[in-house]
């Protein structure tokens, strides 16, 4: 759920940034509403925990998975070693229940790498993901900051000019 607000809230920051008007005399150059642009960020920070508290959900239930398989591991043991006492033939019966434990820690080790290997292929994703869409977004940001302030230089430098001659034809005048 969080991962669609995140992208929700990116893709309404692309079309604020796409749909922006051109800044005056400038077609690669675009004015924002400054103040939407960073609710818009503020809201995507205040997602960006709930994304990492999910990566570290998915983490701490891979290792309760692993414990639990543990768990079975040695139940299982106990339970084949324990079969295998009451048995009449002790050397045959102990020695297939020790390659059947054997077999079976194996199976589980195998079992518990997979899902070690599960999960930390999507919690890499999903942070690489996040970083991703952090990143793009902070570009975006930088790009707007260096338009707006070239915008705003050029409009700063266009009414000292005008200044200036309006200044210039008073003292003609007088």
């Amino acid at each position: 759920m969080a991962t669609n607000d995140v992208q929700r809230l990116l893709d309404t920051l692309y079309e604020l940034i796409d749909g922006a008007k051109n800044a005056p005399l400038s077609s690669d150059k675009c004015m924002v509403n400054r103040d939407e642009a960073l609710d818009i960020l503020d809201e995507i920070r205040a997602q960006l925990p709930v994304e990492l508290k999910r990566a570290q959900e998915l983490i701490r239930a891979k290792d309760e998975y692993v414990e639990a398989a543990k768990r079975d591991v040695d139940r299982m043991m106990q339970k084949a070693e324990l079969d295998a006492k009451s048995k009449v033939s002790e050397s045959e019966v102990l020695a297939a229940a020790r390659e059947k434990g054997h077999d079976i820690v194996r199976r589980a080790e195998d079992r518990s790498r997979e899902m070690y290997r599960v999960a930390n292929e999507y919690t890499e994703d999903a942070l690489r993901r996040t970083e991703e869409a952090i990143q793009m977004a902070l570009d975006e940001i930088k790009q707007s900051r260096v338009r707006f302030r070239a915008v705003s230089a050029e409009q700063m430098q266009k009414q000292r000019d005008e200044l200036n001659r309006s200044a210039e034809k008073m003292d003609k005048d007088s």
